[in-house]
């Protein structure tokens, strides 16, 4: 235990050196150390005790951030509720009925806000519980820069547009991700979260019934994988909202399982097992299937390169008093 508390900090110092650039002039990792210093600790405390409700409320934390990252920058916009002015992110195709995980960054930030009033932004409990919930999942933590405003509008169509999909082509995910300053490695690396968490068997079952319109399965796929899917999502349109955990075997510990799932073509989506069908993209799979310890540095890496994505600082934005909505209007 104490060997593996050591290794997590020596990643902390080393993704808290490598990046420390990407933070001067925008956000400051002491940000909140005055106006509200017990932030770090009421934001693990929520989502220590989500998870003891919901083990799969880890894995679904870490997507809301990913989700709202995405779209238009960390601005907490994924957060934002329908009103007369936009339709926000939470019905778009890759959220509506998937995402989970706003009642618990809600509950935060009510919490927040009675020890610490119209401070700390959405975004930035949102930032910090991605953390928390890998944290308490069993995966290594990093330094979160903090300072992040809220943003002001949401839109509906650019969660559309700007969210990969699992069953889009690797190239077409690769330029989503560049578009937001990622590169390949962070495609590989940001892609190991499905260490943890389920997918719905829409999000996968032509590849078990009708994979590329052949009426077969698809040839890639491990047979008792598939034997064992169609069982638990059967070729009925009833069975669409099941769920099937992304990582079988460590289906709630973060670790890089994963990568050894797809090295045996056990890869549940599409987008996960097309890691291995390029050649750059497969060797990065191998090196992290066989070296934890160089995944856990590398996703910590690429998460706080992630939380840097089009953040709003300074005047911009708000300090949102509830989540769901913006303060005022600017219309």
């Amino acid at each position: 235990m104490a060997c593996k508390t050591l290794s997590y900090f020596s990643i902390f110092l080393f993704v808290l050196s490598f990046l420390e650039p990407l933070a001067n002039g925008q956000l400051d990792y002491n940000f909140y150390d005055q106006s509200c210093p017990n932030l770090p600790m009421m934001v693990r405390w929520g989502v220590w005790a989500a998870i003891r409700n919901d083990t799969r409320m880890a894995a679904s934390l870490l997507r809301l951030h990913f989700h709202d990252c995405f779209v238009n920058g960390c601005d907490g916009s994924v957060l934002l509720d329908d009103n007369p002015y936009f339709k926000g992110e939470k019905n778009a195709l890759p959220n509506r009925n998937s995402l989970r995980g706003f009642e618990v960054i809600d509950s935060i930030k009510a919490d927040v806000e009675r020890y610490c009033p119209s401070i700390v932004s959405c975004a930035d409990i949102l930032t910090l519980a991605a953390r928390e919930a890998v944290i308490l999942s069993g995966g290594p933590s990093w330094p979160v820069y903090l300072g992040r405003r809220d943003g002001l509008t949401a839109s509906e169509k650019a969660a559309n547009d700007q969210i990969p999909s699992p069953i889009e082509p690797l190239d077409n995910i690769v330029s989503k991700f560049a578009s937001n300053g990622l590169d390949l490695r962070d495609v590989v690396v940001l892609s190991g979260a499905h260490t943890i968490g389920f997918a719905q068997c829409f999000t996968f079952k032509r590849r078990l019934f009708d994979y590329k319109g052949s009426g077969m399965p698809d040839p890639l796929m491990d047979s008792s994988m598939v034997s064992t899917l169609q069982t638990t999502c059967p070729n009925l349109d009833a069975s669409n909202s099941k769920l099937a955990p992304l990582d079988v075997q460590t289906v709630f510990r973060f670790d890089n399982a994963y990568y050894k799932n797809l090295m045996t073509n056990s890869g549940l989506l599409e987008s996960d097992q097309a890691l291995m069908g390029n050649p750059e993209t497969a060797e990065m799979v191998n090196s992290y299937s066989m070296y934890p310890y160089l995944y856990s540095r590398d996703f910590a890496t690429s998460m706080m390169k992630l939380g840097n994505i089009g953040v709003l600082t300074g005047q911009a934005g708000q300090v949102r008093t509830k989540c769901g909505s913006v303060n005022y209007y600017y219309y």
